[in-house]
């Protein structure tokens, strides 16, 4: 088989990647426009940036939806960690079915299931919808992603390493901190990004458990989008595009160079050997 680009596959990359990312570039050229109107382009400018910091509804917005991620992310990977480590660790328990189905659940489940659903829990509990019931639902649906992910790290993963750490006379939990999660850190910082980029961009599940006072920044956006882009909205889309570019890019390098350093630590090992 031929390794040659033809001029199909040259075409159909140029027509995928411009229908993926053409978008975007438009949104973030945009937002450096002069003009009000978001389709004519008046000059460049970075005045909308200044009225975006001087918008206290976005900004509030903001600081909700930065705070529900980073909390949300964190525990959903510390628990998305352990649920992955139960399902490959013990292949055989009771009510291990019942207990897969209920960590994937989530995956599969549409958004607006998940969120009506939990929406009923809290109002049947007398929970009041604010800020914690929004960290609660994104938990909820984020967990199963990060157990994904860290589930397919375990399932290559050498356990009789742990077990001659136990035998030099680590504790099971010294020799999991020292030995298992060096070896599957990449495998959670990467759940824990995609349980924070979940949260960042949700929508549909936030608008069903908010409350007075915890309107997320999708939501902020959606209400005014509602009535009009505004070259604001495009400054502050271009600065989550940002963000989480950012963040993909820093990932990347991380895992990189880790493997770059398995791979020769490995080498090393190897002719030590």
């Amino acid at each position: 088989m031929s390794g040659r680009w033809t001029w199909f596959n040259i075409t159909s990359v140029i027509f995928g990647m411009g229908f993926l990312y053409l978008p975007i570039v438009i949104l973030i050229v945009f937002s450096f426009n002069e003009s009000r109107l978001v389709t004519v382009w008046a000059g460049f400018s970075t005045k909308w940036y200044g009225e975006l910091f001087r918008n206290d509804a976005l900004l509030d917005a903001a600081w909700v939806t930065l705070r529900v991620a980073l909390l949300s992310a964190s525990i959903a990977t510390v628990l998305g960690t352990l649920a992955a480590l139960a399902l490959t660790r013990y292949s055989r328990f009771r009510g291990r079915t019942l207990f897969t189905g209920m960590v994937f659940a989530p995956l599969v489940m549409p958004d607006v299931i998940i969120g009506l659903s939990l929406l009923l829990l809290f109002v049947a509990i007398g929970f009041d919808r604010g800020f914690w019931t929004i960290t609660l639902a994104h938990i909820t649906f984020s967990m199963c992603f990060v157990a994904v992910v860290v589930q397919s790290r375990l399932v290559s993963f050498d356990e009789s390493l742990e077990e001659a750490a136990q035998d030099l006379g680590c504790t099971p939990f010294e020799a999991f901190y020292k030995v298992t999660l060096p070896v599957i850190l990449p495998a959670v910082v990467s759940g824990w990004m995609l349980a924070f980029t979940l949260s960042l961009d949700d929508l549909v599940i936030a608008s069903f458990n908010s409350g007075p006072g915890a309107t997320t920044l999708p939501m902020k956006i959606y209400s005014q989008v509602r009535l009009g882009v505004t070259p604001e909205i495009n400054a502050v889309c271009t600065i989550l595009i940002g963000i989480v570019a950012t963040g993909v890019l820093i990932a990347s390098i991380v895992g990189r160079r880790r493997d770059t350093q398995r791979k020769l630590d490995e080498q090393q090992a190897a002719q030590e050997g």
